[in-house]
């Protein structure tokens, strides 16, 4: 129960960190936006160190470094699948793949589930499309390259999830410090090489910082999720984190819910009854 709340509070933290990334990349461009989210992020991680402790073993950097990469894939294949769309159809590719890979993972692992989690983890999965598509998900047809760019999107994701549940359970927050600085490095070169395209216009900065803080707390409640329960549990939970973002966008932008999200999120509330009675 304790890493389904985490995994819950994770879930919620990533969806308000998308939302506000979201608000803060229509001023200006995306890489201005994410210029001063990641090192925000960093920061918080970095005055968490003292207080929840870090070992920077060897394991610990290496998988810590492999999540920085996989998040700063993640970055450039989901907004770039986003940008050839249709959104509707692409976003739930890339969340169920998202969800998927890690619960595979965790099964392979050896991880059991309970005769609820055989009932609720499928249903949670079905939540997860439903919760992230919109409306007239019927309406257009991806092309092929879109599509293997939505499931590497995913994939890169998951990656991030599994690598940093890889890392030394006694490692502190040392594998989401090494992650945040290898995608913070990467993030700031390919904003140097492209600084030209950029534009002039300036971010919303306390809006993207505040997007920064969430992803960080997002990641933390995720690997104390991750180190308490199962894999395969968690990572389909904080996959619901669209939940999240399409309830803020109904209260802050009086955004309509479509039909099929309100199912999603029924059905994403009847999956976490489930998964908590596992």
């Amino acid at each position: 129960m304790f890493a389904l709340l985490l995994a819950l509070g994770s879930s919620l933290a990533y969806g308000c960190a998308d939302f506000l990334g979201g608000l803060g990349a229509r001023k200006a461009h995306v890489l201005r936006t994410v210029m001063i989210a990641a090192p925000a992020s960093l920061v918080v991680e970095l005055l968490l160190w003292p207080v929840l402790g870090a070992s920077f073993s060897a394991d610990t950097l290496g998988w810590g470094a492999a999540s920085g990469v996989a998040s700063a894939a993640a970055f450039a294949l989901l907004y770039r699948t986003l940008a050839i769309g249709p959104m509707n159809v692409l976003s739930p590719v890339t969340a169920l793949v998202s969800a998927a890979l890690p619960v595979g993972v965790g099964l392979l692992q050896g991880e059991h589930l309970a005769a609820t989690g055989l009932v609720g983890l499928p249903l949670a999965l079905v939540a997860v499309v439903l919760v992230s598509a919109g409306h007239g998900t019927r309406s257009a047809r991806p092309s092929r390259t879109a599509l293997l760019l939505a499931f590497g999107a995913g994939a890169a994701i998951a990656l991030q999830l599994i690598f940093l549940h890889q890392a030394p359970s006694g490692s502190g927050v040392a594998p989401l410090i090494v992650g945040r600085a290898v995608s913070s490095a990467v993030t700031l070169v390919a904003a140097g090489a492209m600084y030209g395209r950029l534009g002039s216009e300036r971010p919303a900065y306390a809006m993207s910082a505040a997007a920064g803080v969430l992803d960080s707390v997002a990641n933390l409640l995720f690997l104390f999720a991750a180190r308490s329960g199962d894999l395969a549990v968690v990572a389909v939970i904080v996959a619901l984190y669209p939940a999240g973002t399409v309830l803020l966008a109904r209260g802050v932008l009086a955004e309509r819910i479509h039909r099929g999200q309100l199912v999603g999120l029924g059905t994403a509330a009847v999956a976490v009854s489930l998964l908590a009675l596992t």
